[in-house]
Formats: structure tokens, C-alpha cells, sequence
């Protein structure tokens, strides 16, 4: 999973002692409702009891693929083994009464924490504008890195542990560029040619419209949701 651009920015060192128990991802559509479950098989180890490590997406149903919420296994850490966490410990100030260092248990970047999704709060008004898009980009990112274990790292398993999946990409992307390149070409030269009939126009437009335009307001923030659209990046929806 490494080899992939979205999953390593995920994987940290700390993770790669238990990823080395890895053994099989598998997917599943779910039975009765729309949506998509992987499961993450490991071999008996040293950092957590389970063996079976789920990740269940599910969507609304709707005429376009939104996403609604994500489920994950909770992890059955072994004492002093949970990578998602990291311990502290601070020495006490001088003239403390108690002397002992103070234990402090911080969270910390993990892929690990992919089986503890985001929460979405049953009440719209629990969430203001601000959180409600904080929200909304944690749900983009972990349902990416969801689809992409499903549609890409599954089925090309063997090209990606070798590399060769890794190449395909970046030829790929070479392409879309060049494209990209030609396109935007194209597009400067009909650019400058609206502009200069723009000029003329606005010469013509009288001083009592300059600034009259409306000042546009944000709605009211929504529960979040993502779109799913395949392999595409999800979408912001609202509901």
C-alpha cells in the first residue's frame, strides 16, 4: 500500500510494524443497502487480538451515489502496542508537592485510524458552518482512501506490491498533463480575444451600474455528505 500516492501519505512508521501482519483486503458489497465493506485480514501479532479489521461504508439512497457514513472496527489494543496513540510523560515542576513524572497520553497520525471514521452527529444543529466543512473534508479524505483500496489496490494487488501499477499511474498522469497543456493554450488565445471585446464594452457602460452587484451570503451549514462518483474524488453535496 505504500506505493500508492493517497495511502502512504497515511502510513507511518509506527504502522509498519503491524501492517507487516497483513495479510489479504477484501470487499464486499452490502446485502439490502447500497454501500461497500473491506475487510482486513492479519496474522496473529503482537500489537492487537483481532484478526478481522472492518471498514464499512454506507450510502444514502438517493439517485446519485452519496455517501451518508462510515463504520470501522474498534481495535483491541495490546497494553503499550496502540500506534494511534503516544505516551508522555512530563516532569513535574519545581516545589510540586508530588515529584512523579505526569503520564500524558496524546493522539497521533496513524492508518490505523482509518477504522475510526469521522463522526456525523444526528442533529444539523450541532454543527456550525465552520465545523460542518471540517467535517465535510475529513469525510472527503477517508471515503478516498476507501475507494481507492477497493477499486485500485485490490484488484491490482500484485502490480502494486511490485511497483508496476505505481508506473501506470505516472504514465498516465504525463498524459493528462500534455493534454492539460494544449488545452490551456487554446483557451488563453480565445481569453485575449474576449478581452479586448470585453474593453470596448464596458467603455460604453454607464457609472451608475459600476458596483451594483449583490453581496452573496453562505447558506445555513447542512449535515455533511459525500458524493461518490467511482474512482473520481467524492464531491461536496449538501443534503
Amino acid at each position: 500500500m505504500k506505493t500508492n500516492d493517497i495511502l502512504s501519505d497515511e502510513i507511518t512508521k509506527r504502522d509498519e510494524g503491524p501492517l507487516k501482519y497483513l495479510k489479504d483486503i477484501r470487499s464486499f458489497n452490502l446485502e439490502g443497502e447500497r454501500g461497500f465493506k473491506l475487510e482486513f485480514y492479519f496474522a496473529e501479532n503482537p500489537y492487537f487480538k483481532n484478526t478481522v479489521l472492518t471498514k464499512v461504508y454506507h450510502m444514502a439512497e438517493d439517485d446519485d451515489p452519496i455517501l451518508e457514513k462510515a463504520t470501522g472496527t474498534k481495535i483491541e489494543w495490546y497494553p503499550g502496542k496502540n500506534v494511534t496513540q503516544k505516551v508522555l510523560q512530563k516532569k513535574p515542576k519545581k516545589g510540586a508537592k508530588n515529584q512523579k513524572p505526569v503520564t500524558k497520553i496524546e493522539d497521533c497520525e496513524s492508518f490505523f485510524n482509518f477504522f475510526d471514521p469521522p463522526k456525523v452527529p444526528e442533529d444539523d444543529e450541532d454543527l456550525d458552518e465552520e465545523a460542518a466543512e471540517h467535517l465535510q473534508g475529513l469525510m472527503e479524505q477517508d471515503y478516498d482512501i476507501g475507494s481507492t483500496i477497493k477499486d485500485k489496490i485490490i484488484p491490482h494487488a500484485v502490480s502494486w506490491f511490485t511497483g508496476e501499477a505505481l508506473q501506470g499511474e505516472e504514465f498516465e498522469e504525463g498524459e493528462d498533463e500534455a493534454v492539460e497543456d494544449d488545452e490551456d493554450e487554446e483557451d488563453d488565445d480565445e481569453e485575449d480575444d474576449e478581452d479586448d471585446d470585453d474593453e470596448e464594452e464596458d467603455d460604453d457602460e454607464s457609472e451608475e451600474h459600476k458596483g451594483s452587484k449583490k453581496p452573496a451570503f453562505k447558506s445555513k451549514p447542512k449535515k455533511p455528505s459525500v458524493q461518490a462518483k467511482g474512482e473520481q474524488p467524492p464531491e461536496c453535496k449538501q443534503q
